[in-house]
């Protein structure tokens, strides 16, 4: 069900706000109603943009679009639809551009998880992270291109994750659904490149954050479960979205954990497979027994758990480095290109003074 909320920019009785590229333009954002979706939201309302929010729970979501509208939004426009419901997605799509105008950006960022080894996740519950985090995704892209297509202008972000590249234990479904949506977006820019379409997109990689998700996910794990190694705060990859927003680039990579992630799985995968066998079980448990009255919200949304952080503020960056993914890539393998040349260089002059 979509609904709407229209709103007016708040004046700032103090000096008149600076004027950005972003004022009334329309940014739709999936996964809105909480965590990174609500950091991406805000950012562009202090930006003065027109908002399209989509999530499952509608009162959540109209408690964030009340929020949003006194941050600087320009006008904000909700849509209360499961992510896995191609039809309301692409309805929701219809009703922004009615109600705000063209769709400028549209940002995927829905998802959901469950903790479990495979031998003990259900097949309902893989299904289900799978429709919604990777179909999901699927179906925001369809909705964009509908609106994007025939003007020949637009551009799509999809958040991915470090784990696009390097799956771990105890989130099958949800690497794998990671996996997914960095394949299905290599496909997707291929065939825009072929149209000579003004469509752009982008994949954003990121790292642990801290989200509410920890505290719904569904789990099968005895202790409550937790971000695992490096934690940053939702606002800090939101900040990563709205560069790329602006730069429209590739893909980026967010946090100097989720560069270690991509190239060292690139150099040593086994190494990884055995590091992550001995490390990752218990860097995603807290100490803390999982309660059996706790909640979770893979098939119902949980309203009052709808907020920006987690509950690991304590140890969780608020800054976060930015890499454009294509240029480290390349920069890495020619260095490690010209360290092999030298290291021949050394080698082979070693060898001809020997022999002299």
């Amino acid at each position: 069900m979509a609904t709407s909320v229209q709103t007016s920019r708040s004046s700032k009785a103090d000096a008149p706000p600076q004027p950005s590229l972003w004022a009334g333009r329309v940014v739709v954002i999936t996964g809105a109603a909480a965590g990174l979706g609500r950091a991406i939201a805000a950012r562009f309302a202090r930006e003065g943009a027109s908002l399209g929010l989509i999530s499952r729970d509608e009162i959540a979501l109209r408690k964030t679009a009340s929020t949003l509208s006194s941050a600087g939004a320009s006008s904000i426009c909700i849509a209360a639809v499961d992510l896995s419901d191609a039809d309301g997605v692409f309805a929701a799509a219809d009703k922004f551009e009615r109600e705000l105008g063209p769709i400028d950006l549209w940002i995927n960022d829905a998802m959901l998880t469950v903790f479990s080894p495979v031998h003990e996740i259900t097949p309902e519950e893989f299904r289900r992270v799978t429709e919604a985090t990777y179909l999901g995704m699927v179906h925001g892209c369809m909705a964009a291109l509908k609106h994007m297509r025939p003007p020949k202008r637009g551009h799509i972000i999809n958040i991915g994750s470090a784990l696009a590249y390097r799956g771990i234990p105890l989130q099958s479904a949800y690497c794998g659904a990671k996996h997914a949506i960095r394949g299905f977006t290599a496909s997707l820019r291929s065939e825009i490149e072929h149209e000579k379409s003004g469509i752009a997109t982008s994949i954003i990689e990121m790292p642990a954050m801290n989200t509410p998700q920890f505290d719904w996910a569904r789990t099968h794990m005895p202790r409550q479960p937790r971000p695992m190694g490096t934690v940053y705060q939702p606002e800090a990859a939101a900040e990563a979205v709205f560069r790329a927003a602006q730069r429209r680039p590739r893909e980026y990579w967010v946090g100097w954990p989720t560069f270690l992630t991509i190239i060292g799985n690139m150099i040593a995968p086994d190494f990884l497979d055995r590091y992550l066998a001995r490390t990752a079980f218990a860097g995603q448990e807290t100490a803390k027994p999982v309660s059996l009255e706790r909640e979770d919200n893979l098939c119902t949304p949980i309203t009052p758990l709808h907020r920006m952080h987690g509950r690991f503020d304590r140890i969780s960056k608020g800054r976060a480095l930015i890499l454009p993914g294509s240029a480290t890539r390349y920069a890495v393998v020619a260095s490690g290109a010209l360290v092999f040349f030298l290291l021949g260089s050394a080698v082979g002059l070693l060898l001809r003074k020997t022999q002299a």
